[in-house]
């Protein structure tokens, strides 16, 4: 590496931390995944066990611990909070903007790199996740180095070379399945099938190197079960392993969506990458390391579009994984089209304009329908209690924040029909617009966002914690464990509903509930009492009839 290159991946990363960092901590965790991880890395550090992953101080199966590990390290470095709760995955896209860039310069050369590292990161969703506190952004990054690794194995004639990538490969994959599961190797294996039938039938390694993959596999993918099993945790590796079965067998946690979920997601939630990585399916060149990384790339798009399209449960990010080969295709496409090999034809251009126009048009609608919103509801247009409830709540845009989305819009149809052949330009502007566009959308319109689905549960949730009571949520919901950071509970009845409703407890039970169920949830249980009503929710307490009163 030359210090020109330094300087510029210096530059890059710079650059990387100056778009993902900031504001990670502007609004409380999401529910339920930003929750649920943190709350199970809060539980590590409550407890002491940085072995077991846990939810409700029990054990929770349906994760390994590699993820929860790292936000452990961040909240003990920057203590129980939203910044470090979302900052490994800050961390993940510097990374990832590296990896792109240094693998897209040796693939081709440094243009190519930049081009890829900035397809990425101008890319709506791929942007937001490094944002978030989800598990994703780390276990696709894994698995797409496995994938990489494999190649460079598979291409080399090097026997030194294939065993050092082999090794590299499946280290990869098995970080992979402690991030997120054994999903990670059904994927990664259907596509070495996909490489191993474009390659004439021939796998690439001989006999020995294909062990040494397995056995680096086993090793690093198995340490948390191993841990485990030497535990004697063996139920915990069972429940495990039937969760991530049924998951392809059921709607999971009522999200469930039509087969072409997916493809909708991805066409406007990766814009401008998507777009353009249509054209990029198409390769030009001869059959080396670069075309055996174009079948690889396309194999992982569509082997994991189509095995998400199959499952049942339908959810944003069970398809990220996509971001990689999208970005990868787009910047293949953008690479070609500066180089001369391919035309920016009309069909290109319309795309571009119609698919940008979506979340432009989107966001710049978005202040105009926090000023109506309420008038919405009056006239009868949302009659849904909780959705009328939620939007009670003033998201506070104002209409300046359309120029956000007039930004991008402007971008778009600027990239799409203007400055005739100048390329660079087109795609300078397009790259500016849509990284202006995206950054400032997460940074105003979250807040807004948050306000109106969940922020009056949470600020009750957090002024309930500084007492001594209980507080129990009648909804699926992490926010009760993670912001009212309590230690173990002495009784394990503080978790139970029908025991915190009852006339038994030791202390005041403080219950959050969605006002779509209020009827139905007094009526069950008439000890509680109402106090009162805010943007969707119900706030209620039951009384502790038995607490022993001390004589001053």
């Amino acid at each position: 590496m030359n210090r020109k290159d330094l300087t510029l991946q210096l530059c890059l990363a710079l650059g990387a931390a100056l778009l993902f960092i900031p504001f990670l901590g502007k609004v409380h965790l999401f529910d339920w995944d930003e929750i649920n991880f943190a709350e199970s890395a809060r539980e590590m550090i409550a407890s002491g066990d940085y072995q077991t992953v846990r939810i409700f101080f029990e054990p929770f199966w349906e994760k390994p611990p590699l993820f929860i590990w790292l936000q452990v390290l961040a909240l003990k470095l920057f203590g129980i909070n939203e910044f470090a709760a979302r900052f490994p995955n800050a961390i993940c896209g510097i990374l990832t903007l590296l990896v792109l860039y240094n693998l897209g310069k040796k693939l081709y050369n440094p243009k190519f790199g930049l081009i890829w590292a900035f397809a990425y990161c101008s890319s709506i969703l791929p942007f937001f996740y490094f944002k978030s506190g989800i598990i994703d952004p780390w276990f696709n990054l894994f698995i797409f180095l496995g994938v990489y690794f494999w190649v460079q194995a598979m291409d080399t004639e090097s026997a030194l070379r294939k065993y050092r990538n082999a090794i590299l490969s499946a280290a990869a994959i098995g970080l992979a399945m402690l991030t997120k599961g054994p999903v990670s190797v059904l994927v990664f294996g259907l596509v070495v099938a996909a490489l191993f039938l474009f390659n004439g039938l021939r796998i690439g390694l001989n006999w020995k190197q294909l062990s040494t993959f397995i056995l680096t596999l086993l090793i690093v993918g198995g340490f948390w079960f191993i841990l485990m099993a030497l535990s004697g945790n063996f139920e915990i590796i069972q429940d495990f392993i039937v969760y991530q079965v049924r998951l392809f067998k059921t709607q999971d946690a009522g999200h469930g969506g039509f087969p072409l979920y997916h493809f909708i997601i991805l066409l406007f939630g990766v814009f401008p990458a998507s777009v353009f990585s249509i054209l990029g399916h198409k390769y030009v060149g001869e059959r080396d390391l670069r075309k055996v990384m174009h079948l690889a790339m396309i194999s992982l798009l569509w082997i994991v579009l189509l095995l998400f399209s199959i499952v049942k449960t339908k959810i944003v990010h069970y398809s990220s994984l996509t971001y990689f080969p999208i970005t990868y295709l787009a910047s293949y496409s953008v690479y070609q089209l500066l180089e001369g090999k391919f035309r920016f034809r009309g069909w290109l251009k319309v795309m571009l304009a119609i698919t940008g126009s979506v979340p432009a048009l989107l966001i710049t609608a978005l202040p105009v329908f926090g000023m109506y919103r309420l008038k919405l509801i009056e006239r009868g247009i949302i009659t849904h209690p909780f959705t009328a409830g939620n939007l009670q709540a003033n998201p506070e845009w104002p209409l300046l924040y359309s120029l956000v989305g007039l930004l991008l819009l402007a971008g778009v149809w600027v990239a799409a029909y203007g400055f005739k052949k100048d390329l660079h330009r087109k795609f300078h502007t397009l790259l500016i617009t849509s990284l202006a566009f995206i950054f400032l959308s997460i940074t105003l319109f979250t807040p807004g966002a948050e306000r109106i689905s969940q922020k009056a549960a949470i600020d009750f949730i957090k002024e309930k914690a500084r007492e001594d009571v209980y507080i129990h949520s009648f909804y699926k919901s992490y926010a009760v464990l993670f912001y009212s950071n309590r230690g173990i509970p002495d009784d394990k009845r503080a978790f139970s509903t029908q025991w915190l409703t009852s006339k038994e407890i030791d202390k005041d039970a403080y219950f959050v509930m969605r006002i779509d169920k209020k009827a139905e949830i007094l009526n069950r249980y008439p000890n509680i009492e109402v106090l009162y009503e805010k943007n969707g929710y119900v706030f209620a307490v039951n009384h502790a009839h038995n607490q022993e009163i001390i004589a001053p």
